[in-house]
C-alpha cells in the first residue's frame, strides 16, 4: 500500500507511471523539433502599422482608427478611434483609444486608397 500513487508495475493500470511510459508520449515520447521552417503568416498587418485603417465587425458596427498594436489572435490597438453609427440617423462617435477583439472582426482595410464603386450585382435597369 505504501507504493500506491508512486508509478510502480503492480496496479499500474491506466496510471500512466512506472517503466511503460503509458500511450501518451512521456518523457521518451516525440519532442517537437526545431528545425521546422516558420509558418507565414496569412495577413502581414507590420504594414499597416501607424496608418490609417478600417474595421468591421460581425454585428454591422464600423470603426476606423491608427493601427498602433497587434498580436496573433488579431486582437487590434487603435488609436483615434471613430465610431459611424447607423442608428436613426448617420453620426459619427469618437472613442479614442481602443482594444478590438480579433475574433468579432470580419473585415480590415487600409482606409488610403479606397474608393467607393458601383455594385456590379444590381440589376441593370
Amino acid at each position: 500500500m505504501a507504493d500506491r500513487g508512486r508509478g510502480s508495475l503492480r496496479g499500474a493500470r491506466g496510471a500512466g507511471g512506472g517503466l511503460r511510459g503509458g500511450r501518451h508520449g512521456g518523457p521518451q515520447g516525440p519532442q517537437p523539433t526545431l528545425d521546422k521552417p516558420r509558418r507565414e503568416a496569412i495577413l502581414d498587418l507590420a504594414k499597416y502599422a501607424n496608418s490609417r485603417i478600417r474595421v468591421k465587425f460581425t454585428g454591422g458596427r464600423e470603426v476606423t482608427g491608427i493601427l498602433k498594436g497587434y498580436d496573433q489572435l488579431l486582437n487590434l490597438v487603435l488609436d483615434e478611434v471613430t465610431e459611424e453609427v447607423h442608428d436613426p440617423e448617420p453620426r459619427i462617435r469618437a472613442l479614442g483609444l481602443a482594444v478590438l477583439r480579433g475574433p468579432t472582426i470580419t473585415l480590415l482595410s487600409p482606409v488610403d486608397g479606397l474608393e467607393e464603386i458601383a455594385n456590379p450585382f444590381l440589376a441593370q435597369e
